[in-house]
Formats: C-alpha cells, sequence, structure tokens
C-alpha cells in the first residue's frame, strides 16, 4: 500500500479512536443509560437492495424499513423515554457515511442496521436452498488474510451502495469495495465497542432463533462500511435470505416482520437492562407487546393479572401509582429498591410487577409520580382496577 494511503488510514483510526473517547467521556457525564438508539433500515429511494427472484420483485428496503418502523413503535411502548432515531422512515436514500453521521450526532448508546441476504444464482444453483439470518459486527472475516472467502462477497454487495453516490472516492477516502487492500483500515477501526457489540449480537441470536427465520449462520465480525464509523456499539442483521421461498414467505408478511420486530426488541431490552444495571440504574423491564408466555428466550412474558395475596395486595378499588419495576424475581417489600417505598405488588404471568406512590386520587398519585420519577427515570404512572394494570398517559 502507498505510503499516502497508508497515512489516511492511520489518521482516519487515531481520529476515530478521539472521537469515541470524547463520546464515552460526555455518556459518563450526561444523561446516564441507553437513553438513545439508531435504527438503519438498509438502502433506500433508488437503491431497492436484494430483489426476489419469484416474479413478485419483493425489494430489500421495503422489507426493512417496514420492520425497523415496527422496532421503533415496540420500543416506544416499552421505553417512553427512550429516544429512538432512525436514518430514514420513508423510501429515501441515504449514503453510508450519513447513517453512522446521524447515529453519532445523537449520541445514540447502539446502532443497528438491518438488512436482509441473497445468494447470486449464478455462482450457486442451489441458491432456494440457503436460508437463515446472520448477525454481523465490525473486523476483518475470521479467515484473516484470505478477505474474499466467507462473507466477503456480501460485505462488497452492501458496500457497493457507495458507488451511486457522487464523489465517493473523497467522501470515503479512496475506499473502492472490490479492492481488497481497502479493507486494510477495518483491522485499525475494531474499538471497545467491539466487545459490546458482540454481547448485543449475542442477545439478537438468541432471539432471533426462536423467530419465523429460525435456522441462525452465526455471529462473524466483517468489514462493513455502514459501520466502521460509528462511534457506539453497533451491529448489521441480516434478517434472511430473500431468494430463500422459505424465508422471503415470512419477511414479507406483515405478521413475520411483526415477530421478527419483536425479536430484535427483545434483545435490545435484555442489552439496556444489562448495560442500565452495571450503571447501578434502577431498571424497569418493559412487558413487549405481542409476546406469548411459551416463547422461549422472551424476555418478559405476558399473562392475564391478578392481584396477589397478603400485605402487598393490591387495595380494594382503583387506585393509581407508578411502576418501577417488572421482574420474574419476587422481591422483599422492604428491600432498599424501593427507596423507603412500600410496593404493590401485581403478578402477570411470570413477571411481578411493583408500583409505589398508590393512591386513590388520581391528581395526588400524580403528583409523587413527579418526585418518584427523578429516583426512577423509567417509570411510569399506571391505574390498577381488580388486579390489572393499564397504563396512564
Amino acid at each position: 500500500m502507498k505510503l499516502k494511503q497508508t497515512h489516511i488510514v492511520l489518521s482516519l483510526a487515531i481520529l476515530l479512536y478521539a472521537t469515541c473517547f470524547s463520546a464515552s467521556s460526555q455518556d459518563k457525564k450526561g444523561s446516564l443509560g441507553l437513553s438513545v438508539i439508531c435504527l438503519d433500515p438498509g438502502h433506500g429511494g433508488n437503491d431497492p437492495g436484494c430483489v426476489s427472484r419469484d416474479g413478485t420483485k419483493i425489494r430489500e428496503k421495503d422489507i426493512v424499513l417496514s420492520v425497523g418502523l415496527k422496532v421503533k413503535k415496540l420500543l416506544g411502548e416499552c421505553y417512553p423515554d427512550l429516544k429512538v432515531v432512525m436514518t430514514r422512515s420513508d423510501d429515501t436514500f441515504i449514503p453510508l457515511g450519513n447513517r453512522a453521521d446521524i447515529a453519532n450526532k445523537a449520541g445514540a448508546g447502539l446502532f443497528i442496521s438491518i438488512h436482509v441476504n441473497a445468494v447470486d444464482p449464478k455462482k450457486n444453483k442451489n441458491y432456494k436452498s440457503v436460508n437463515g439470518f446472520s448477525i454481523h459486527t465490525l473486523g476483518q472475516s475470521r479467515t484473516g488474510a484470505d478477505l474474499y472467502s466467507s462473507n466477503m462477497e456480501l460485505c462488497k454487495r452492501e458496500n457497493s451502495v457507495i458507488l451511486m453516490e457522487d464523489d465517493y472516492s473523497t467522501t470515503y477516502q479512496g475506499f473502492d469495495p472490490n479492492d481488497p487492500e481497502s479493507y486494510i483500515i477495518f483491522n485499525l477501526m475494531q474499538n471497545a465497542n467491539l466487545v459490546q457489540s458482540l454481547l448485543f449480537a449475542d442477545d439478537l441470536a438468541r432471539s432471533l432463533s426462536a423467530g419465523p427465520v429460525k435456522k441462525s449462520r452465526g455471529i462473524s465480525q466483517d468489514p462493513f462500511l455502514v459501520l466502521w464509523k460509528t462511534t457506539m456499539p453497533a451491529v448489521l442483521i441480516e434478517c434472511g435470505f430473500i431468494t430463500s421461498p422459505s424465508d422471503l414467505e415470512k419477511m414479507k408478511s406483515s405478521s413475520g416482520q411483526d415477530e421478527i420486530a419483536r425479536r430484535i426488541v427483545e434483545a435490545i431490552v435484555r442489552f439496556k437492562t444489562r448495560y442500565d444495571e452495571s450503571l447501578n440504574i434502577p431498571v424497569t423491564k418493559p412487558v413487549i407487546s405481542g409476546s406469548n408466555a411459551s416463547d422461549e428466550g422472551s424476555s418478559v412474558k405476558q399473562e392475564p393479572e391478578k392481584a396477589v395475596s397478603g400485605t402487598d395486595a393490591a387495595e380494594e378499588g382503583t387506585v393509581y401509582g407508578t411502576q418501577v419495576l417488572a421482574t420474574g424475581r419476587q422481591m422483599e417489600s422492604g428491600d432498599s429498591f424501593f427507596r423507603g417505598y412500600k410496593p404493590m405488588v401485581i403478578p402477570a404471568g411470570n413477571v411481578f410487577k411493583y408500583i409505589i406512590g398508590t393512591s386513590a386520587d388520581a391528581a395526588k398519585a400524580k403528583e409523587e409520580y413527579r418526585k418518584i420519577k427523578k429516583l426512577f427515570p423509567d417509570s411510569f404512572m399506571v391505574k390498577v382496577e381488580e388486579g390489572k394494570t393499564s397504563r396512564v398517559q
């Protein structure tokens, strides 16, 4: 590699490291916990991504946008205070570099790029039999020097989007998606976010394997341009193969997209819970809309609710309060977690909901909620009636 190109690569590596360090310091000084997530539906506009070969011409860009919007909606229900940023919310073309910039400027703590895979029929006559989802983090392929093995064809296809951009060679400092020497930069861009990226990738693998596209093709480190400029844990999901009739049938249906979205949200809940708990932040685990008690790997189960008996039972009549926790573990009413409040406990299947600051007067409960919110940032007001809870807007 020429000396000039090497200098550019090293400069970029130093710049990214400085940016990551700055962002990390800012997180510690600013709002704690995972408060911003960036969702990146791939392709869009004049870039359709992969297209099905079954005559229906289903486009990758439409599938991933639908899944991304469904994920955002579910996250809004689970975490009203969580900011969910979309790199695109409609059929718009967003350059690869801009996608990372959107996440960085928003101060996102997690970046998720959503895609659909495909097999070139010219290179594999059995392309219809190749199926399954895969998850990717930033890095060289596992095979090291032989960049054109393993997932390299996938990386070349996803990265080739830059060829649609004006003056891409300047924007991406001479990067050529078809030149193996260009990929040396990714050896220098594997920063401290890699560990968290891999942990989240594992969360995703466990959740998605119980979804409509059950076959997992594993987790791998690969040189995706959309990931290399991000300054936070980042993953790229290939939800399935658009060239696989079985995968396509599930990915193009509304119910299949709903289930894929829910599985992604389950993984986010696991990651956010672990992340927030590591900072000693009180955690309220949400009930995910559409969850089924028989699902394996579900972070939260949703069942008909009945009040428990005993001293912590729900009071007679309708009361209002603040839900601060939903967990599968029964806790003592005097636990220090509750900061001196005595909780009302409402079971929901395998989960126990803990509600504090209760009152039959909605106005008084709301006044107490304002105080509790400072201690439990993810808490929210609920109404308890006949042993069942409903959210108060």
